[in-house]
């Protein structure tokens, strides 16, 4: 059962996973899975992470953060966490190494275990790594397991090389970093209702300030309504067909879907790239071409 701070509940130690966790991709869950493993002896597993923003503070993470809290919160659930401690980086950035440990990891989350990849830094500066937490653990009274990054083939799970793969469009390689479909998460909003007039309506769905975008383009993709999984096909991009200037989007047409989903959250997995997103000279050839996008996604 998912447990947050300042209930008034037994106050067990936990097994804090630490990290920032921008997209917890599979090198992110063998640390979460480190954390998790702990319960056996009576620990509860918890992840110590930062906003999604903090991200944007991080050169490599230039083109946005991956996923937005309520996802990432979902996602270490899934995980097995139950216990999540947020926090701006503004309220830790100026704490010594020390200090992290003593008020974060000992008082605030009663840590008797700490996991994190071998590339955690902490401290003011970033001044601190893996040694100085073995260091601190001895000092507060927890145990410190470092993990060994991930690697798929011969490539390294980052978050640095997801972010490459979505902004070029890989979205295979993405996923199989990832551990699971890239999904575009988020309430349903009004649009132009453009794809009604040539009979494909859409849903849309914003991506939020500082989050990665995704290379614009048509993406396969599949979602699930009331149990039932319907397969679909995604655009992303600020539609270059329709005159005047916006934000981007994900626009997705759900096969063999009607109905009115305005205003509800859903989540869209894509599973294939298709093609660039392109502006057409008509909405006659747009139709045409989301005919052989459909095409594409029945194979």
């Amino acid at each position: 059962m998912e447990r947050t701070w300042g209930e008034t509940v037994e106050r067990k130690e936990t097994a804090v996973a630490l990290g920032l966790f921008d997209g917890v991709h599979l090198g992110h869950r063998a640390v979460l899975k480190t954390a998790c493993t702990q319960s056996e002896n009576g620990l509860i597993p918890a992840v110590f992470t930062f906003e999604p923003e903090t991200a944007l503070y991080k050169k490599c993470a230039a083109k946005g953060y991956i996923y937005g809290q309520e996802m990432k919160r979902r996602l270490f659930m899934e995980c097995g966490m139950e216990q999540f401690c947020f926090l701006p980086f503004e309220d830790v950035r100026g704490l010594t190494g020390e200090d992290f440990a003593g008020e974060i990891l000992c008082k605030r989350m009663n840590a008797g275990f700490v996991c994190c990849g071998s590339d955690f830094r902490f401290g003011k500066g970033a001044s601190c790594g893996v040694d100085e937490l073995r260091k601190f653990g001895e000092l507060y009274g927890f145990r410190v397991d470092v993990v060994s990054e991930v690697r798929c083939g011969d490539t390294v799970v980052s978050s640095s090389e997801i972010r490459r793969l979505l902004s070029e469009g890989s979205i295979e390689k993405a996923n199989e970093l990832l551990g699971r479909p890239y999904t575009v998460s988020g309430k349903i909003v009004d649009g132009n209702h453009i794809g009604r007039t040539i009979d494909f309506p859409t849903i849309n769905q914003n991506f939020s300030s500082g989050q990665l975008v995704p290379a614009y383009g048509v993406y396969s993709a599949e979602t699930v309504i009331d149990g039932e999984k319907f397969r679909a096909v995604t655009n992303i991009g600020v539609k270059p067909t329709i005159s005047g200037e916006r934000s981007p989007l994900a626009e997705t047409h759900i096969l063999g879907f009607s109905g009115d989903l305005y205003g509800k959250e859903l989540d869209v997995e894509l599973t294939g790239f298709i093609r660039h997103e392109k502006k057409f000279s008509s909405l006659d050839e747009l139709k045409k071409q989301i005919l052989n996008d459909i095409s594409a996604v029945n194979i």
